[in-house]
């Protein structure tokens, strides 16, 4: 059985990875590795999750040379970071985010120099449906003819077809227009469009924003993982949002 399954959601995972704070300390403070790691290791589905997805993105987008780097380098290293620091999670509470935060430290010390495009950004509205659909294959293929991201969603979980439209569109008044798209494209066409944007995004905005919705984290969580403050987490949300809802109007609403 996955998991996540087991444990029915994120938030409740997140309960469970507080669960196991106090048996780590006690395994790190009798100098148990062995046990310590095992245990360890149970705390990590997401954050591989999460690893595996930047790096990803950053290969597909050239941030990361391909062949160098793969996602259990990162999970490796990250067993190491733990344990070497462990004393510095204070709560059990602060024990997901900060496996996420250190996490989060080793990506961004390996993405050396990025440099991201914000052409997407400025011309988001003048993108007509041809485009739409041209953008959509070049992201869903790279140039071998291999899938790039799409396999990501197969493992997105969440109750509703709606499952990022509910954070995209956030005002009541605008309910009707997230249940037409939800009834009118299904939920594999959604999470594509969803997913394509999101990789178009620059870094901060993607992480942050896939940190809120995909991994429940709360805002002051992600001021933590992402050294952030919690002005800057919340424009880079709203930030994402206004793309997201802006580009499914642009696409499957307006008359282009």
């Amino acid at each position: 059985m996955d998991i996540l399954t087991y444990y029915k959601g994120k938030k409740e995972f997140n309960v469970f990875v507080a669960s196991t704070f106090l048996d780590l300390a006690q395994f790190k403070k009798k100098e148990n590795k062995e046990a310590f790691n095992s245990l360890l290791l149970k705390t990590f589905y997401q954050v591989k999750r999460y690893i595996a997805k930047r790096v990803s993105t950053a290969l597909a987008k050239g941030n990361l040379p391909k062949g160098k780097y793969k996602t259990d380098d990162f999970v490796d290293q990250l067993f190491i970071e733990v344990y070497d620091h462990f004393d510095r999670v204070t709560s059990k509470e602060k024990l997901h985010p900060w496996l996420f935060k250190k996490a989060d430290e080793l990506l961004e010390n390996a993405i050396i120099d990025e440099k991201f495009d914000d052409y997407f950004l400025k011309n988001i509205d003048d993108y007509a449906k041809p485009e739409w659909d041209e953008m959509e294959e070049k992201f869903s293929t790279d140039g071998d003819g291999d899938y790039v991201m799409i396999e990501e969603l197969d493992d997105i979980s969440y109750p509703k077809n709606d499952y990022v439209l509910n954070h995209v569109f956030v005002e009541d008044h605008k309910k009707k227009i997230m249940d037409q798209l939800d009834e009118d494209l299904g939920a594999e066409k959604i999470k594509k469009h969803v997913a394509m944007v999101l990789h178009n995004l620059p870094l901060p905005m993607r992480t942050v924003f896939q940190l809120a919705t995909e991994y429940q984290f709360t805002l002051e969580e992600i001021t933590v993982i992402r050294n952030q403050s919690l002005e800057e987490v919340r424009l880079l949300i709203e930030k994402a949002r206004k793309v997201l809802e802006a580009s499914f109007f642009n696409r499957y609403t307006s008359e282009k």
